[in-house]
């Protein structure tokens, strides 16, 4: 009689349960937001929007065709998709090559993307726009400490995709089963394909270590372009992705606050990046709020001639309230956070003048550079304060003060 009771007054507990969890759109940047939901369900609708990268640098020749990025060791690195055997190492302030990194005894037969996780770095030899009948599709895995010792242990992971059995001959740029982006989590390979008939992704998951593997089909989400790369923050559940449409308007997807690794579950928001006509290859973070992106050089004709090049992309606007906490906000060309912090002029020149209107604000302030870097931090001396920021370059600044008030400034 008390399992009996017991269990009756479990499931009605569980009843309760679903009662009070309403599930809905939970992210405030959404046209349908739902302040009562408290179970994301992955339906949030959002305007349109494009993002116009703060800083770009024209790339060395020597990575004409740079195809993949990921930050790791303060730097930048990425490859090409020819048959170049290196690996470049790129700083951040410049786009220059600071370092290059050979790998012997492989092969570059169409190197589209690089991942990493604490002790690998990974490259993905798996484009397959000739012809979509490759049948030795694989991805390099590096050790890291080898790499740097310019003696790379490098080992195998190869495989099919579940779902290809037809192995005849498309012709170029006619297949569904090419590939140029991935992630790589704690224990798996996820692969996003570049869909050039469907204009989809397919994510087909895979192990992480070497072997010979069968890629399982998980999902395929109407991505509505041709996708190109993607980096993860497992920590934060956040995915982006980059590519561009048919006529090269490059794009970037953000998928984030989704269970496990079910990548289109959560949040889905895509953004225009303007910058017409460039082929976007690659893209990267490090605290997922500062992206990095890259285009390889596009020419035709001798008419039009976009060079190849590192963008570097704020993000903060869309995705800091997500990465920081629900707490947290980022204000684009505003100066003031729910009336209680006011900054001003911005943009500016060499003062930025602060006025708090709660004095039980925390009076700290960082201001970080648009490589998430801290150039400068202090402490205001009262309500009303001004900061000296004339040693600070020109350009896009990240100004956070106290816990949870963050603005875009703007040095002129």
């Amino acid at each position: 009689m008390n399992k009996l009771f017991l269990s009756l007054a479990f499931c009605v507990l569980l009843a309760d349960v679903d009662v009070f969890a309403q599930s809905g759109c939970t992210d405030p940047l959404a046209s349908n937001y739902n302040a009562a939901a408290t179970v994301n369900n992955g339906s949030c609708i959002y305007n349109s929007a494009s993002v116009v990268p703060d800083t770009s640098f024209t790339l060395s020749t020597a990575i004409q065709e740079t195809s993949g990025l990921i930050f790791w060791d303060h730097y930048v690195w990425t490859h090409n998709d020819n048959t170049d055997l290196n690996l470049y190492s790129l700083d951040t302030l410049s786009g220059a090559i600071t370092q290059t990194y050979t790998l012997s005894g492989v092969v570059n037969n169409d190197w589209e993307e690089i991942s990493q996780d604490d002790s690998y770095i990974y490259l993905g030899d798996f484009g397959n726009n000739a012809n979509g009948n490759r049948t030795d599709l694989k991805i390099l895995r590096i050790e890291k400490n080898s790499l740097l010792l310019n003696a790379p242990d490098i080992d195998t992971i190869s495989f099919s995709y579940s779902n290809q059995t037809d192995f005849t001959p498309t012709g170029t740029c006619n297949t569904d089963f090419d590939c140029e982006a991935f992630i790589v989590s704690s224990d798996s390979i996820f692969l996003f394909t570049k869909q050039w008939i469907g204009k989809q992704t397919s994510v087909y998951s895979l192990p992480k270590t070497p072997g010979t593997y069968t890629a399982v089909l998980k999902t395929t989400y109407n991505i509505s372009g041709l996708i190109t790369g993607a980096t993860y923050l497992q920590s934060k559940q956040l995915v982006v992705l980059c590519g561009y449409s048919n006529t090269l308007q490059p794009f970037t997807w953000l998928l984030y606050d989704f269970n496990g690794y079910n990548f289109f579950g959560g949040n889905k928001r895509k953004i225009a990046i303007s910058l017409s006509l460039h082929q976007i290859e690659g893209v990267t973070t490090h605290d997922g709020l500062i992206y990095y992106y890259s285009n390889e050089l596009f020419s035709r004709f001798k008419i039009i001639t976009n060079e190849q090049k590192l963008h570097i992309v704020d993000l903060s606007l869309y995705l800091s309230n997500y990465i920081n906490g629900s707490s947290a906000t980022i204000n684009e060309n505003e100066t003031e956070n729910n009336g209680q912090i006011m900054i001003y002029p911005n943009p500016g020149k060499e003062i930025i003048s602060v006025k708090l209107n709660n004095t039980n604000t925390t009076k700290n302030y960082f201001i970080s550079d648009i490589t998430g870097k801290i150039v400068l931090s202090g402490q205001l001396q009262n309500d009303s304060s001004n900061i000296n920021v004339k040693k600070l370059k020109k350009g896009s600044y990240i100004l956070k003060i106290g816990n949870n008030s963050v603005f875009k400034w703007v040095k002129e």
